[in-house]
């Protein structure tokens, strides 16, 4: 089920690219835009291999068996970031501090829990072993989970519904960024904010250990952000871009952001 045809620049939907050869094993194809940058997979399989064949518990299994999280610099990573307090924090107090308690959707919610009262949570998860999961949970909260891809699901929303919405480990994931991006413009409160994590190809970590890096996954990771090209992608789509982790960053391997509608966008 891959797309024979090279998809266009998720950032800027150029087509000129650049080869990464170094990081494209086996049929997969990472290359980089000419134009703004941005380094993506350009032969992404289809949203439906997704669903069961290539489902993201499924993939995730396989590259923690094979690289045992990183490679053998992350220990040292790990342990640096515990000694300066950069170690990652349950979310949930700051979820509630950034959403007011009010509707809140998880893009790629997984089995729906990362969302909890006294917030509403609503969900759209592709997989549907975990879509199941997922809407069972959130109805009993006052929601629900929408099946499908999120570039698609997001359009089922009511403009304006959510105080919030969450894009944990998601945005890599999904071949139609753009799409999904002004869906959330839309589905979002004007005063809204909304969560997104990504695996951070700037970091010490990917540059020195390279192709063994934990941030690469096949075929489910589509596209590979820095925090330049995520910025640039988020404003396209007319979002402000606040970094979370300012401090961890270099030692990283994910971005954290939160995005907020520009002024009259």
């Amino acid at each position: 089920m891959l797309d024979t045809t090279p998809r266009s620049c998720p950032c800027c939907d150029a087509v000129e690219t650049t080869p990464w050869t170094q990081y494209s094993p086996d049929n997969w194809h990472i290359v980089r835009c000419a134009q703004c940058d941005m380094t993506y997979l350009s032969n992404p399989v289809t949203y439906e291999a997704l669903e069961e064949d290539f489902a993201w518990e499924k993939t995730y299994e396989v590259k923690k068996e094979t690289s045992k999280g990183s490679t053998g610099l992350s220990p040292g990573i790990r342990s640096l970031r515990q000694k300066l307090g950069l170690t990652h924090r349950n979310k949930h107090d700051k979820y509630r501090l950034w959403f007011q308690d009010g509707h809140v959707l998880d893009v790629g919610c997984g089995n729906g829990t990362r969302i909890a009262p006294p917030m509403t949570p609503y969900g759209i998860e592709l997989s549907k072993k975990l879509h199941s999961r997922a809407d069972r949970y959130m109805r009993k909260q006052g929601g629900y989970c929408a099946h499908g891809a999120g570039a698609q699901a997001i359009w089922t929303f009511d403009a304006g519904q959510f105080d919030g919405i969450v894009m944990h480990s998601y945005l890599e994931h999904e071949t139609d960024v753009m799409q999904v991006l002004e869906g959330a413009h839309r589905a979002l409160k004007d005063n809204g904010a909304i969560y997104v994590r990504v695996p951070n190809f700037g970091s010490i970590n990917r540059r020195v250990v390279g192709a063994k890096w934990c941030g690469f996954r096949y075929p489910d990771h589509v596209n590979y952000y820095t925090l330049a090209t995520l910025t640039d992608t988020c404003r396209r789509a007319g979002f402000t871009t606040e970094l979370v982790n300012k401090i961890a960053l270099p030692f990283d391997d994910n971005i954290t952001v939160l995005l907020r509608k520009e002024s009259g966008a």
